[in-house]
């Protein structure tokens, strides 16, 4: 086996958990550290260097960070990171003289932007400090997209939108308003360099059951609902709600009803609750919300009495799995649950009629364009998509992820260069050593537990839509938040020539992660030889160069590790050392047009 290439900024990235698990790759245990010493707006600004809404998605993200985070494997409660995101955004000052600007003088490209919405303004955010020129298409009269109008304002405040989306307008941005794209021919008849498309998944998905069309007054899609609320088109709904449909866009839905009169809310689903797409705190708020959720229930018609809905009608499912996993359903018996109104959140779907199909942009069997997952571009080398447009409905940080990849193929496409030259990504190792036993960070272990986000109260969240739940943590709870962090981006760095094999890293580490062994012929082997087996196949170990005394190695399981120091601490020879992490991450700019190194 060959050494670990540690010069690999992919090696270092993974074991940084929860950056390496965030689409857009935010860097997490810096911008908490900023928190800890309460430098906010740092914080802020290195926060939005990659995710460019930290205020937005401080409450609004899915989180793929915190599943990945390393203190779930300790005592299952991860870092509150996204609460955390929220903190720095809320306390900071104001940052506009810091944030990028557009040159005056520009280079002479023109790109248009069709819709308003995350991915679209990322591109713009990363388009146009470098002199691009920017027009953004959007068919509503204000900037968001479905972070708008699909998002509650109990769950995202209207000011904190309006700030962030217009950090990046207020760069330069030619905004058409109130224009809803019927015509990609048309747009690209105005002779612009490049178009991108985030127009996201605007069309929500229907039931064909019987009785469906027999009352449809009452019979609502989910996203059009929600904005027919935002827009004040809807003011009040029935009494009694069925929501069918358990993602994020059903909680939506459902505590929003509440806020329009419903007093009996309920939302069902055809699987159990393992199954569920919304996120647990989705579903957390709606049953403190007096929501409830019933599970294993089919849809089968709808009751309609002399023109009127009056319930529906469903299957009671009992699930079973075979020994490949595969699962099948038994009807136990039927159930008419009685409702008023009828709100479908069972998924949305992309619309394109207004692409026309001699364009030279291919079609898939979904009637979706085909775009390169990794450029953006579509089978027209002028059109590139991201967003819930190009792969369906995920999250705002995927949208962000997206848009900021597109803007280095958009880039690319104007200086003449292939889309898919990808500038590569780099980092910086900066050793936290400040004397024999003395470190740059704090390495002490904290047992605190998860701190609980506090809401308002239950009796005054029902006033209106815009009173926010969520009210944030108090300065205690940030304090004892921050420090549940491991530090995960400052590395073990070890050099194999100084290594006397005394063992005294291998004594004081308080996770056997370390071990000295013979090398073996593969990984999968070294794996069963260490102190305690690594069973973690996502997680990398580490094992070095031959050790000068033995010819042994020294490996290191990156999946328990700490990030404590203990190692480096105890070590006489100072063959291991702590080093800070920093991942350069590949923008639009200058790292698309010249050679940028793997390591600095």
């Amino acid at each position: 086996m060959d050494p670990t290439d540690v010069s690999d900024p992919r090696y270092y990235h993974k074991v940084v958990d929860c950056q390496w698990a965030c689409p857009a790759h935010t860097n997490v245990p810096a911008y908490i550290r900023l928190i800890a010493q309460g430098r906010y707006s740092e914080s802020y600004l290195l926060n939005r260097a990659s995710n460019v809404f930290p205020g937005v998605l401080g409450r609004t993200c899915d989180r793929p960070c915190e599943p990945a985070c390393r203190r779930d494997r300790i005592d299952e409660k991860p870092v509150a990171i996204c609460r955390l995101k929220r903190v720095a955004a809320d306390l900071r000052d104001d940052i506009t003289e810091h944030l990028p600007k557009a040159p005056a003088e520009k280079n002479g490209k023109r790109v248009a932007l069709i819709g308003a919405g995350p991915a679209s303004l990322t591109v713009a955010n990363d388009l146009l400090p470098l002199g691009y020129s920017v027009t953004i298409f959007e068919k509503n009269h204000k900037p968001g997209g479905l972070m708008r109008i699909n998002i509650p304002s109990f769950r995202l405040p209207a000011q904190v939108l309006d700030d962030e989306c217009g950090y990046i307008i207020n760069m330069g941005a030619e905004m058409r308003y109130g224009t809803n794209v019927t015509s990609l021919a048309a747009v690209l008849d105005e002779g612009f360099d490049a178009v991108f498309v985030g127009s996201g998944a605007p069309k929500g998905k229907d039931l064909e059951i019987p009785g469906r069309h027999d009352d449809p007054a009452h019979v609502h899609i989910g996203i059009d609902w929600l904005a027919n609320v935002h827009f004040e088109h809807i003011k009040k709904i029935e009494p009694r709600v069925i929501i069918i449909g358990v993602g994020n866009t059903a909680m939506d839905c459902c505590r929003s009803a509440k806020r329009l009169g419903a007093t009996d809310v309920k939302v069902v689903a055809r699987r159990g609750r393992k199954h569920f797409k919304a996120s647990p705190w989705e579903l957390e708020d709606a049953e403190e919300e007096l929501v409830e959720i019933i599970e294993n229930h089919a849809p089968k018609r709808m009751v309609v009495e002399n023109g009127t809905l009056v319930g529906m009608e469903f299957d009671v499912l009992e699930w079973t799995e075979d020994a490949a996993g595969k699962q099948t359903s038994t009807v136990l018996r039927t159930e008419i649950i009685p409702c008023d109104a009828v709100i479908l959140a069972i998924g949305q779907d992309n619309a394109f009629p207004w692409i026309e199909r001699d364009l030279g942009i291919e079609f898939n069997k979904w009637d979706m364009p085909v775009v390169d997952s990794e450029t953006h571009q579509s089978t027209n080398p002028k059109v590139f998509l991201g967003g819930d447009a190009a792969w369906g409905p995920k999250n705002i940080i995927w949208a962000v992820a997206h848009g900021h990849e597109a803007a280095i193929s958009i880039d690319l496409h104007c200086q003449g260069r292939p889309v898919t030259d990808r500038p590569p990504q780099g980092m910086n190792l900066l050793s936290m050593k400040n004397g024999l036993h003395s470190w740059a960070y704090d390495n002490g272990f904290d047992a605190s537990g998860r701190q609980v986000m506090r809401h308002e109260e239950l009796t005054k969240r029902f006033r209106d839509l815009q009173t926010e739940v969520e009210l944030g943590f108090t300065p205690e709870q940030v304090a004892t938040e921050v420090s549940r962090c491991l530090n995960c981006d400052i590395q073990t760095s070890f050099n194999a020539p100084k290594c006397i094999e005394c063992d005294a890293c291998i004594d004081v580490c308080p996770t056997a992660c370390l071990t000295i062994t013979k090398p073996q012929a593969t990984e999968a082997e070294l794996r069963k030889h260490l102190t305690v087996p690594a069973v973690n196949m996502d997680q990398d170990i580490y094992h070095s160069d031959p050790l000068p005394q033995t010819e042994r190695l020294m490996v290191k399981d990156e999946d328990v590790c700490l990030h404590c120091g203990l190692c480096a601490e105890r070590c006489p020879t100072a063959a291991w050392d702590m080093q800070l992490f920093d991942l350069l991450q590949p923008k639009a700019g200058a790292s698309c047009h010249e050679e940028v190194p793997a390591t600095v």
